[in-house]
């Protein structure tokens, strides 16, 4: 059990236990599905932690060329790379820093892939295999900002925009289309895949499925997802990879915050924290949710002491919904948030100049070690 006393706050607290425990159930589906499955940078990039990632997956996927470094860097593995829109500027190092590169579209692959293959024929050791993203057109993610299959949607190519074949030179088709979903979402999935890719599939090397694979989430049909994944290898003869990052995360940490003052605002007791909704846990805000606090009581209880949680920002709606507690609060009392690893120290900002929130393990030892605390210093180097 995590000692807070010796945690400072505001703290995102990892607990290396719970990090492992699902690293194992991870790699036993990698093993038994016979799929690559890889850390998916966007949901959870705490680098102190890649030596632990690495005992139990290789290799990461990043999208962007600084997720890239930090892959090749803490990781000694060349990334996965799928990025939107290349640069320019970026694409050379990109290339020497990757093994495989999807395209978003095939303009950018038209734009790019000449300069792909001089890489590999000046560099046949280290070979990239291109794939490109495709849209199934089939999505079961409610809400529409993490939908890439909303109409206007600018990820991925529609079937109608390639022809009996694909373009010479791709070896691998990319999908992306879930978000912290079940395994039964990815059998619909797959069959609308299928229905309308099944000829290029056949063509294919390698398919990646992206992530939001929620394989670590309680109830999720581990058997169902390995079934389907067995079933599509052995179909058409090629590689299955998985990148999901929330799953790797899932519940194995905490946000650590502090109550710094409490206030009557026309009826409403309002709970002020050293953290704040819009900065240190913007998902709350985005998606939206509500997330749970230990030891209180999500929805608001009559005649419990009840409080709306705000953070330290001015904006005006950096605040969650009410909760009631079994005790009133008082100043300087402690509320840890549950589940606050995967997309959120990913998303935090400074906005206010609020310093951001310390980072720590509480390591496989019972023992807490702090990797960083933030400052001016990081305040400062957003700005010019």
């Amino acid at each position: 059990m995590i000692d807070y006393t010796e945690i400072p706050s505001p703290c995102y607290v990892l607990d290396e236990k719970l990090l492992r425990a699902n690293l194992e159930l991870i790699d036993s589906v990698q093993q038994e599905a016979g799929c690559k499955i890889i850390l998916a940078l966007k949901a959870f990039s705490m680098y102190s932690v890649f030596p632990i990632v690495g005992e139990y997956l290789s290799g990461a996927t990043a999208s962007s060329l600084n997720e890239v470094k930090l892959i090749n860097d803490f990781m000694g593995e060349k990334a996965h790379t799928y990025i939107p829109a290349y640069l320019d500027a970026e694409f050379a190092e990109v290339l020497e820093r990757s093994s495989h590169l999807t395209f978003n579209t095939l303009s950018q692959f038209e734009r790019f892939k000449d300069r792909v293959w001089d890489f590999n024929k000046e560099n046949p050791d280290q070979r990239i295999s291109v794939g490109i993203r495709v849209n199934p057109q089939y999505s079961e993610v409610e809400a529409e900002m993490y939908n890439p299959c909303i109409p206007g949607s600018r990820l991925g190519e529609t079937r109608d925009k390639f022809g009996d074949t694909l373009p010479e030179g791709v070896e691998g088709i990319h999908f992306h289309t879930l978000c912290e979903n079940g395994s039964d979402t990815l059998e619909r999935t797959l069959e609308t895949l299928e229905a309308k890719f099944g000829n290029l599939l056949h063509q294919a090397k390698w398919l990646n499925m992206g992530g939001g694979h929620l394989m670590t989430r309680e109830g999720y049909d581990t058997e169902r997802l390995i079934r389907l994944v067995k079933a599509i290898r052995e179909k058409y003869n090629l590689d299955v990879i998985l990148e999901p990052g929330s799953a790797i995360a899932w519940r194995t940490g905490t946000l650590y915050s502090t109550v710094l003052d409490i206030m009557d605002s026309q009826g409403i007791q309002v709970a002020i924290l050293d953290t704040s909704f819009a900065a240190h846990m913007p998902d709350t805000l985005e998606m939206p949710y509500k997330p749970h606090i230990v030891g209180a009581h999500h929805e608001p209880v009559a005649d419990k002491p009840t409080y709306r949680l705000g953070g330290m920002t001015c904006l005006a709606g950096d605040f969650v919904g009410d909760y009631s507690f079994d005790q009133p609060l008082q100043i300087g009392d402690k509320l840890i948030f549950e589940d606050m690893i995967h997309y959120t120290m990913v998303k935090t900002s400074t906005f206010n100049g609020v310093n951001l929130p310390s980072i720590g393990i509480w390591q496989k030892d019972d023992t807490f070690r702090l990797v960083r605390s933030f400052g001016y210093e990081s305040f400062k180097e957003h700005l010019s």
